[in-house]
């Protein structure tokens, strides 16, 4: 039997799939009798789940153990999530580290364990990524509680970037079943949650063990009443169909904001990172989404520094994202993972190049932003109001993903409430408060 604890605390680092998964494992513990509490309180057991995409959250991982047991140095700790699938004999190394559990061991801890002892030497359970071939379902509530749900319909990846480990640590693509997606989608809202976001490592990929895609299953999703919106999390470029495009100009409960991955703007480091696409055909797609749906919103993913990157096709890629309509950047520094093919290129870029870069696309993320916020003052938008109160301010997104405050009305709290947008105040909208109105429900266009 398993000797009961009564507190567990839990570190997430990565995406927003990780954090689903963390509320899924966490709830292991809760049936197994324990209370979660911060991660700066004292707990039992300490649970990190991990990513690997930069060499940063390798580094993260150590310090997180370290502040754990600083904490409290009985604590027992589980690693768990990508860089534990990677590398766990590296983790093994790291002083007070308990257990180590891979990407198929995560979802049944308890199977694994008779007791949370601490003991002197880690125990590892990891099965080779070739057998990461089944589905755990799970979804995570944000910080604002009954809102809005991150939903896992999709895992793994069979693409393959020269950069990316992440088909290592998770395996081949796969999905959930359809039934069971739209089976939990309404238990989602009967829950209360009015934004549901469907997540995954290759979202736009789901389907492929099944008769059906992406676009067959928002259409089913789509069916189900109720007063909700779906967004996608993120999807490739060359998986946003333009069936997708038109279900999401023709039905208002699919937000109207897409995030697409770039990578690279220059065609000769677009080719060198094995992506599936090319600059003109992510130009066009993001012309052609603009076109058919209004106000959209458009963030995109962007690597600085990787191998071979020159000057000159930085400011290709620098120079194609200031003349494109999009929203915001997400900006990695490339950094060298192992069991790559990057990893083995010739012309690495110097750490402090990569830094200047970084910075340079990260101003130019905020620009886009404010320019992209600016064109909304005037316009009504509909806000999913959360249940913080920011010092007498409440906070919420729009459907194309828009963040706007409004003087704290505990009425407004996890409605779609239509409000006109009055200025921009730094990277928030304002509201004009006579332009609040009742509660509305979202139907079907």
């Amino acid at each position: 039997m398993i000797e009961i604890m009564s507190k567990v605390a839990f570190h997430t680092l990565g995406c927003k799939l990780n954090f689903s998964e963390t509320s899924t494992i966490g709830q292991q513990f809760l049936q197994h009798g324990f209370s979660i509490v911060d991660e700066k309180e004292k707990a039992d057991v300490f649970v990190i789940n991990t990513c690997t995409v930069t060499d940063n959250a390798d580094r993260e991982c150590r310090q997180i153990v370290r502040r754990a047991l600083r904490n409290n140095p009985n604590s027992f700790i589980v690693v768990t999530g990508c860089y534990a699938q990677l590398r766990p004999d590296e983790i093994a190394k790291i002083d007070g580290v308990d257990a180590i559990f891979g990407s198929n061991e995560k979802f049944n801890l308890f199977s694994y364990l008779e007791n949370f002892e601490k003991k002197e030497l880690s125990c590892i359970y990891v099965s080779p990524t070739e057998n990461l071939d089944s589905f755990n379902p799970s979804y995570s509530s944000d910080a604002d509680n009954r809102t809005r749900a991150f939903f896992k319909i999709q895992d793994g990846c069979d693409y393959k970037c020269s950069f990316c480990t992440i088909p290592l640590a998770r395996g081949k693509s796969r999905s959930a079943n359809p039934e069971e997606v739209i089976s939990e989608f309404k238990q989602l809202l009967k829950a209360g949650y009015k934004e549901i976001i469907l997540t995954g490592v290759n979202v736009g990929d789901y389907g492929n063990s099944f008769d059906l895609d992406l676009y067959a299953l928002l259409k089913q999703m789509l069916e189900v009443d109720g007063d909700y919106r779906i967004r996608i999390s993120s999807i490739e470029p060359n998986l946003l169909t333009d069936e997708i495009l038109d279900l999401t100009a023709n039905d208002e409960r699919m937000c109207n904001h897409f995030h697409i991955p770039l990578q690279s703007g220059s065609r000769e480091i677009l080719k060198l990172m094995q992506r599936r696409y090319r600059v003109e055909d992510y130009q066009e797609l993001i012309y052609k989404a603009n076109n058919r749906i209004t106000d959209l919103g458009i963030g995109v993913d962007v690597i600085v520094g990787f191998p071979g990157e020159t000057e000159e096709n930085f400011l290709e890629t620098y120079n194609f994202l200031l003349n494109l309509p999009i929203s915001y950047l997400h900006v990695f520094t490339y950094s060298e993972r192992p069991e790559t093919k990057a990893i083995e290129m010739a012309n690495s870029v110097d750490p402090v190049e990569r830094k200047r870069r970084s910075n340079m696309l990260r101003i130019l993320s905020e620009k886009k932003k404010h320019e992209f916020y600016q064109k909304m003052i005037g316009k009504e938008l509909t806000i999913l109001f959360e249940h913080e109160d920011h010092n007498g301010w409440m906070k919420g997104f729009s459907s194309n993903y828009v963040r706007v405050k409004h003087s704290f009305d505990h009425e407004l709290i996890n409605k779609f409430v239509k409000v006109k947008i009055k200025e921009v105040d730094e990277n928030i909208c304002t509201t004009e408060n006579i332009s609040i109105n009742e509660s509305i429900n979202i139907q079907a266009g």
